[in-house]
């Protein structure tokens, strides 16, 4: 059930209809740290992250704030420009709705590059920018899952499948079709999914068979995002090398948390983010893929209670 703002700060938890439609969850109390969740895709929503961790980071003194953005998830009904300037007004109603002068953002996958736009165009804004499973290179990314996917068809002699690898090397790599015929590669080899989940891990992944919103929302994904990014925002070829050293140079706290098994980046990709970063601000975890906060979720929760300080 929707709540309005006026009741905002008596909640624990609820779901916000801003001014501009734009439903919204919040989890926690609004006088503690707040931290803005955007959400992977384009076309993807934040259901995985609200119904296993929110809640959890909630407890340990965040107020927590999660939505699907414009066009996408359950804000998919919504008319949406798909561009980066649109969802950068949409996080500062967010900050105007909530009354926030600084926030902690928490990008995961294309959310963290969203988040890392955001926050080089407002520095001022950002407590500290907390990187998860984000592609710092999308060409570098999209390169790394088509290697990894021809050497796992080469070793199991798949002569189909390395034909239509062969296929997707002889396209422009900056295309929408390179990249979501990459993804695709990317899911039927399983590089989003850890192959050794710890006891806590497969208990959260339990849910993802019990709850109602985790069954419709956690494989959904829609089409229309990824066409009108790409046409709007050519994300395929995005590097955000530049703005990361911008962001150093503002003295904006960036960090990055990543799984060994996340199949999209390369240990290379990691060593170079480290190097922009630095050693101490980058955690690379065993035992963990693409889905961070729910692989290793102490491990997550630990670390971002230790970069919001």
């Amino acid at each position: 059930m929707k709540k309005p703002l006026t009741i905002l700060f008596l909640m624990l938890c609820g779901n916000i209809l801003l001014a501009q439609n734009l439903e919204v969850q919040t989890f926690g109390h609004a006088n503690d740290k707040p931290i803005i969740f955007l959400h992977g895709g384009p076309g993807y929503n934040s259901v995985s992250f609200e119904k296993t961790t929110a809640e959890a980071l909630a407890k340990n003194g965040f107020f927590v704030i999660s939505y699907d953005r414009r066009g996408e998830g359950r804000n998919e009904p919504l008319t949406a420009a798909y561009t980066f300037n649109e969802t950068f007004d949409d996080i500062n109603q967010i900050f105007k709705s909530f009354n926030l002068k600084k926030v902690s953002l928490i990008g995961h996958s294309f959310g963290g590059v969203i988040a890392t736009l955001f926050a080089d165009n407002y520095p001022d804004k950002i407590n500290s920018l907390i990187l998860v499973g984000t592609p710092v290179s999308m060409q570098e990314t999209l390169k790394n899952i088509v290697s990894k996917s021809k050497a796992i068809y080469l070793e199991k002699d798949d002569k189909v499948s390395l034909n239509y690898i062969n296929m997707l090397e002889k396209m422009d790599s900056t295309s929408l079709e390179y990249s979501s015929y990459s993804f695709m590669h990317a899911m039927s080899n399983g590089f989003y999914a850890t192959k050794s989940p710890n006891q806590d891990a497969i208990a959260l992944y339990k849910t993802f068979q019990s709850d109602t919103l985790l069954k419709k929302y956690a494989s959904k994904m829609g089409y229309v995002a990824p066409q009108k990014f790409w046409k709007n925002e050519q994300y395929t070829t995005i590097s955000l090398r530049e703005n990361l050293e911008n962001l150093k140079a503002k003295k904006v706290k960036v960090f990055a948390i990543y799984g060994k098994e996340d199949g999209l980046y390369s240990e290379e990709q990691i060593e170079n983010l480290k190097s922009i970063l630095g050693d101490s601000k980058v955690i690379y975890l065993d035992n963990c893929s693409h889905s961070v906060f729910i692989d290793q979720q102490k491990e997550f929760i630990e670390s971002i209670k230790k970069w919001t300080k």
